[in-house]
């Protein structure tokens, strides 16, 4: 297990750089939920390449140019495979799977297209999810049915269905409802280059019409909605829309710390 008190590679470096994390490097749960709620805070939802038609690559070295040199984001595919990559460097055992998304979709959902994480820390076995852009756990939910987690004014619980196998659920207006569902298959690397084909291209796909970009911030979050740029906080939310592709670009990168290369406006 790597310590924070030695050295590591300059590109591990530059990621906990990327995501604002200073503490320790030693393994234990406490720090994987450090490591995901500062990824969260730090790291954006988007598909703007998506839109652009700027075809996606899932590989880790084109992840750590887009993400952590030229502060991008990206969507599930993308920040989940570089969130799972970095746990494995830093020493926790990371298993990826594909899961089905139920939140706004029809029931049951059509298709499994979102990537998520089961994570090792201390003998207990966590989900972990840095890629979705609506509300979901900042921290890591704990793999025991039923247990509820409190995260500020959020709650969510795993439960385990006979076919979907398991559940997240999210409390709203004292109801569970479903967010995603997964079963415990384990997924290579090359098993989602399917599903984000599909997600870049297929007439169906969610991703590829209007642009969307999401971040947390400590007291709210901010989206992106198309051209509509809103911004929750406590005393509730601001919406504006960028009149020219100048104040588009300053809204990106004011908000969300996207700066589009040349190549990519013009796309």
């Amino acid at each position: 297990m790597i310590d924070r008190r030695h050295d590591v590679r300059p590109e591990i470096s530059a990621y906990l750089e990327r995501i604002g994390y200073e503490g320790p490097l030693d393994g234990s749960a406490a720090v994987l939920a450090e490591l995901q709620e500062c990824h969260i805070h730090s790291v954006p939802y988007e598909n703007l390449d998506i839109v652009r038609r700027i075809p996606l690559s899932l590989e880790v070295e084109d992840l750590i140019d887009k993400i952590v040199v030229r502060g991008r984001g990206g969507y599930c595919f993308e920040l989940n495979a570089l969130f799972g990559w970095l746990l494995r460097e830093l020493g926790y055992p990371v298993t990826d799977f594909v899961a089905r998304f139920w939140r706004d979709e029809p029931a049951p959902p059509p298709k499994r297209r979102h990537q998520v994480l089961k994570v090792e820390a201390e003998g207990a076995t966590y989900l972990c999810d840095v890629g979705v852009g609506g509300i979901v756990p900042r921290r890591p939910v704990q793999l025991i049915e039923g247990l509820e987690h409190q995260q500020g004014d959020e709650c969510y619980r795993m439960e385990r269905d006979p076919y979907y196998g398991w559940v997240l659920s999210e409390l709203k207006q004292g109801q569970w409802c479903r967010l995603y569902s997964f079963t415990e298959e384990p997924q290579l690397p090359k098993d989602f280059i399917m599903a984000s084909y599909w997600c870049e291209n297929a007439p169906g796909s969610p991703f590829i019409n209007h642009a969307r970009a999401a971040i947390r911030t400590r007291d709210g979050r901010k989206t992106l909605a198309g051209e509509e740029f809103r911004i929750f906080t406590a005393d509730g939310v601001e919406t504006f829309t960028p009149q020219t592709k100048e104040e588009y670009a300053e809204a990106l990168r004011s908000h969300f710390g996207i700066v589009m290369d040349g190549k990519e406006e013009d796309a």
